[in-house]
């Protein structure tokens, strides 16, 4: 028997040993990995200033490591300073009603209202308020050796690196042939951006600090700062000494600090309205300072500048060294380089920016769009790898939002005769549906909460987890039910009218549209996900809840393929939605395979490519993933068409309008994900998505399924 056990305990010993050998073998090397795709700069561009961030506040800086040109980027993507708490509202003198937005529209004869009118002053303050605000801009002042202020054309030898594993970025260049070197980073607990300054031009009381702070804008557009209303806001000293200052800002309600700290003795002084410099007066060539910004009232003292960049080492090592890792190195397809590095700077720019507590912006913390305000349709794209990549924590940081936002949401729905809550499109902190010809008829936001408490559940399957999201879960799902309607005539329940849908085409005829194929398939699985929460709990399953999610329309065919919608006819324009039916969801009920894949194959042959848009590209190809078209996702992902541009700082560019795009960043980093770990019930092979032509290697680690 004794013989036995050994003999047991031998094989057991080398078929661990066989299995860790193969593991190993397969380990990613990612320091090599990250550092193979670090941003490298020589010139200005731009396009492609660099940030660095925490998720909840970024820093953008042009070639010098500061933001000392900002003129040279005003065409392209500005340079800004931006926190996630930095929202700011235009006092409503002129009593503005938020009911003068108000239009009614026939929805299976109730007259219900929905803010669909944007124009005019109501609609405009609204839509614009609140909005989200430039903190401040930091640059340097140079002095060439004849005692002018350097012009960008004045600076030489330009050199800069983003050292991704690192977080901090890294630049060089001369003036008059001397050297300047410059380390930029953020401190990863706090607003603040630190830099290390290393030159002789500081001795030689060449170099000096600008810091500027402006007003709020409110227009459409890129740049949050506005700089022609200097009587708008104030700018107080509260502190200062040689070693750092406290500036107090107010804009309106809205009020922050500044908090400055330097290495070595320097002298702040205002030159200009809401505009100062700070002067080195020591006799070293170093200088090391940092910039805190805040609405807390903080002690100075919990800075400590010395061990800032440890910090700030340790947090990023961390940072790669777990969670999720795709490495496409082995690969003999010549396209595996730009695949991979989209998805390596990617995961830096959507962690740097998109960890907020609130649902960010469709450009994050770099610039505004749409005043600033998320999309709540959007957060989907931007959260969903969050939890894939195995950093589920990035994505729980914005569900918190959800839970606060749960009574503006119910009174939306009560306002409209709903029962549960209705999550609006186009919103600020305050959960308050903007104004918009579109947003408030969209619904492919509502089930979304739903999606995201299951990816936690699916980690951490606790009483705890049900506890903490049931609510949110339910109540979402209780709109849904009471927003589908029976149709007696077919024994179906139908989505709309009044409706627009995910692709938000024809949104005029929103009094015909009904049953969007995404947003059928979409019901029809949150409603079932809710009930598997009520089982989970305990509960009895509501029959309506699952009665509906049974017996939804079917999806709409036409020619062969599926289509957007029912009515009215749409072209083969903007975002092919009908794809997400089963791309984005798991198979049901509702799905004919073979119809979705001639679907797909019309989408590749046919589609208006140009009026697509960033998550197109990464929703085409988890449709073809599923459907076992490796090929086809590699091409999608990889499609040449202007809004699948990718920048040299990792940035998806869309238009002159929108330079940024994070919902396409974080859309890859979730295809990427599934292509590589698989989905539920997929084919049992490595990297189940990708292509088995043998030209695809692929190695990954540290991933999650997908539904």
């Amino acid at each position: 028997m004794k013989k036995y056990y050994l003999l047991v305990l031998i094989l057991v010993s080398q078929i661990l040993s066989v299995s860790l050998a193969k593991k190993n073998k397969n380990t990613i090397d990612r320091y090599v990995l990250v550092n193979r795709h670090n941003v490298r700069l020589t010139v200005f561009d731009k396009m492609s200033p660099l940030s660095v961030g925490n998720g909840k506040f970024a820093f953008t800086a042009d070639l010098t490591g500061l933001q000392t040109f900002p003129s040279v980027y005003s065409e392209g993507i500005p340079l800004t300073t931006m926190a996630e708490w930095g929202w700011h509202s235009i006092p409503n003198k002129a009593g503005y009603k938020y009911e003068n937005t108000m239009v009614e529209r026939d929805t299976f004869g109730r007259m219900v209202t929905y803010p669909l009118n944007s124009k005019g002053e109501d609609g405009d303050y609204f839509r614009a308020n609140p909005h989200q605000s430039n903190l401040a801009r930091l640059g340097f002042i140079l002095k060439k050796a004849d005692g002018t202020q350097a012009k960008s054309a004045d600076i030489t030898d330009t050199r800069q690196t983003l050292k991704l594993w690192n977080g901090i970025l890294e630049s060089h260049f001369k003036l008059d042939g001397q050297d300047i070197d410059v380390e930029t980073f953020c401190h990863p607990r706090l607003d603040m951006v630190v830099v290390n300054i290393t030159s002789d031009i500081i001795t030689a009381d060449r170099l000096a600090l600008s810091i500027k702070f402006p007003y709020a804008n409110t227009l459409w557009g890129r740049d949050p700062s506005d700089w022609n209303s200097p009587d708008a806001h104030t700018t107080k000293v509260v502190t200062k000494n040689p070693k750092g200052c406290k500036l107090q800002r107010q804009m309106d309600a809205f009020s922050y600090q500044c908090i400055m700290q330097y290495s070595q003795k320097a002298d702040l002084s205002e030159i200009a309205a809401h505009t100062f410099s700070i002067t080195p007066s020591g006799n070293s060539n170093t200088l090391r300072f940092c910039m805190l910004l805040t609405t807390d009232n903080i002690n100075p003292s919990i800075i400590d500048l010395a061990k800032s960049k440890s910090t700030c080492l340790e947090y990023w090592k961390h940072f790669w060294s777990t969670g999720g890792a795709i490495d496409l190195s082995g690969s003999t397809d010549p396209r595996w380089v730009e695949l991979e590095r989209r998805i390596v700077l990617s995961q830096y720019l959507t962690a740097i920016q998109s960890a907020q507590k609130y649902p960010p912006q469709e450009t994050g913390l770099t610039c505004n769009s749409w005043h600033g305000k998320f999309h709540l349709e959007m957060h989907w794209w931007h959260a969903v790898h969050f939890a894939l990549w195995d950093r589920l924590d990035m994505l729980e940081h914005s569900m918190g939002w959800y839970q606060e936002a749960l009574p503006a949401a119910r009174k939306l729905a009560l306002r409209q005769g709903y029962e549960g809550v209705r999550w609006p499109k186009m919103v600020g902190p305050d959960g308050i549906d903007s104004p918009s010809g579109i947003g408030p008829l969209l619904i492919w936001q509502q089930p979304h909460p739903i999606y995201y408490a299951e990816l936690i559940y699916r980690q951490h399957p606790t009483r705890k987890t049900l506890d903490e999201y049931k609510e949110i879960v339910f109540e979402s799902a209780r709109f849904m039910a009471d927003y589908a309607h029976w149709d007696a005539k077919r024994k179906s329940f139908q989505l709309g009218p009044p409706l627009i849908t995910a692709r938000e085409k024809r949104s005029r005829m929103h009094d015909i549209t009904i049953n969007p194929a995404y947003e059928l398939t979409y019901w029809a699985w949150g409603l079932e996900k809710a009930n598997q929460w009520r089982k989970r709990l305990g509960l009895e399953p509501l029959e309506q809840w699952d009665r509906i999610s049974k017996n939804m329309a079917p999806l709409p065919i036409r020619e062969g393929v599926y289509v957007e919608m029912e009515t009215p006819i749409v072209d083969d324009i903007g975002h092919p939605c009908m794809l997400a039916a089963y791309g984005l969801l798991p198979e049901d009920y509702l799905l004919d395979k073979e119809v979705m894949r001639k679907t797909l194959n019309h989408v590749m042959a046919n589609w208006n490519w140009s009026s697509t848009w960033g998550w197109d590209y990464p929703m085409i190809a988890m449709t073809a993933a599923r459907l076992n078209e490796g090929e086809i996702a590699i091409d999608a992902l990889l499609k040449d068409v202007t809004k699948n541009t990718y920048l040299p700082n990792g940035h998806n560019f869309q238009a002159a309008r929108l330079p940024i795009y994070l919902p396409g960043n974080g859309g890859l980093l979730t295809a990427a994900a599934m292509m590589a770990q698989g989905w539920d019930g997929c084919q049992d092979r490595p990297a189940p998505g990708f292509p088995d032509n043998g030209k695809w290697v692929v190695k990954y680690e540290g991933l999650k399924k997908m539904p």
